[in-house]
């Protein structure tokens, strides 16, 4: 087989016994397994994280019960594509034969009108449907279609789902045959591959190629961590760099560096990052290290997330990229992260304390009777809507949690505080 090839096709499996990981589905006694030898399977979607089987286990079950296979990218395909899909997969039915295959990679990525394009097919039994995605189903698959399918949950390989693969390639790959590998540690290999079996594949293909010519390449924990060091481009979704670079990223806005914030944004997006992940994380940002400072970053954060999912890449870098600059050069405040930690620990040290008398709902006349609700003052009665009164527990009167920030926002709110509560928000 070709070089030329991606060590990760070239060690596909071709038989469900050379298939690595996901015992709880096709392992003994595993339920998908039982399916697939009952010869009668139902339309399903496969879901789980990058690298752990989804497309080969596709495959795999269209080999095994000899049913025609055809396969759409929701990446570079539309409608037409999928009503194209269908209408040869009509030709290749015929009086009481099974079923054939439709897989669709990256499901979540079709909208509705795409997956409403299927539905009928699906359910007069043209074809059965095989969906991948890496998210959850429930919120990426439109309800007719999801109720149409089994949902099966594909998992992170495993440090012996790990070995196994490594072991395997070892043995059987014809270009790494070539070079003689002595494992001595596998620690940062498998950290890197994060669960990944593509990621672990290529990984090793990297190395073979870097060490072209030598008699023998040893593998232990610095010589992977140097050469994926050195090989800038490499990004690991799920392993340590995928944090090392989301954690700079948000500590470049948090510092206010447009700058940084916009390169390491960069290295994400070429990199291959999930954009949402990029997305949901501005969103706890504007919150947590923006917040009261500027109420409109959250706002911006939001919007953020919203419009990515309708425009999609390419276009979305330019989306997050103008909330990135945004939020690096707003104000900056964590004064709400604060406050709802100290109150957190501070639950957490006083325990369930009872709510103040005063302050207790009285539905019912015997409530009222025994003094719920009583001596309670209604804001909305007095000057400004407000009245000083206690509404912490007896035991918290006069307890100070939130502190604002210095900024100008919350340099104002502390002003009318200190007016309206006097020592109480003094600090």
């Amino acid at each position: 087989m070709s070089s030329n090839i991606p060590m990760a096709e070239r060690l596909r499996p071709k038989t469900l016994s050379e298939y690595i990981g996901q015992e709880h589905l096709v392992g003994k006694n595993g339920v998908l397994k039982n399916i697939i030898e009952s010869g009668n399977i139902p339309s399903m979607i496969l879901w789980g994280p990058p690298g752990v089987g989804k497309t080969t286990l596709a495959q795999l079950i269209s080999n095994q019960l000899k049913r025609p296979f055809f396969t759409l990218s929701a990446v570079h395909s539309g409608v037409k594509d999928v009503r194209s899909a269908i209408e040869q997969a009509k030709k290749q039915k015929f009086f009481n034969t099974p079923n054939p295959i439709l897989f669709i990679d990256e499901i979540h990525r079709f909208s509705k009108s795409q997956q409403d394009s299927l539905l009928g097919a699906v359910e007069q039994g043209t074809i059965t449907l095989i969906g991948a995605t890496t998210e959850n189903p429930s919120f990426e698959v439109i309800s007719p279609l999801l109720s149409r399918c089994q949902v099966y949950i594909l998992n992170s390989l495993d440090e012996n789902d790990l070995k196994k693969l490594l072991k395997s390639a070892l043995k059987n790959d014809i270009e790494l045959k070539k070079q003689k590998f002595i494992i001595k540690e596998t620690e940062a290999l498998f950290r890197f591959s994060g669960g990944d079996a593509r990621k672990l594949l290529n990984i090793l293909e990297l190395l073979m190629h870097s060490y072209i010519g030598e008699k023998q390449i040893i593998i232990n924990n610095k010589t992977v961590t140097a050469k994926l060091q050195e090989n800038i481009s490499y990004y690991d979704k799920k392993g340590e760099m995928h944090y090392d670079i989301i954690s700079v990223f948000i500590k470049s806005i948090r510092g206010s560096d447009p700058n940084a914030a916009v390169y390491w944004l960069a290295r994400m997006i070429e990199g291959g990052e999930d954009i949402k992940f990029i997305a949901r994380r501005l969103i706890i940002l504007a919150s947590e290290d923006i917040g009261l400072a500027n109420a409109n970053a959250l706002l911006l954060a939001n919007s953020c997330f919203q419009s990515i999912n309708i425009i999609g890449m390419p276009e979305a870098r330019i989306i997050l990229s103008q909330t990135v600059i945004y939020l690096a050069n707003s104000a900056k405040s964590n004064s709400a992260y604060l406050a709802i930690k100290d109150a957190q620990k501070l639950v957490q040290e006083t325990g369930d304390l009872p709510v103040p008398l005063h302050l207790r709902n009285a539905p019912t006349k015997l409530m009222k009777n025994i003094g719920y609700g009583a001596d309670y003052h209604y804001a909305h009665q007095y000057d400004e809507n407000f009245i000083d009164q206690e509404y912490l527990p007896e035991k918290l009167s006069g307890k100070s949690i939130y502190k604002t920030g210095n900024n100008p926002n919350e340099n104002k709110s502390k002003e009318l505080l200190k007016k309206r509560w006097g020592k109480r928000y003094d600090w």
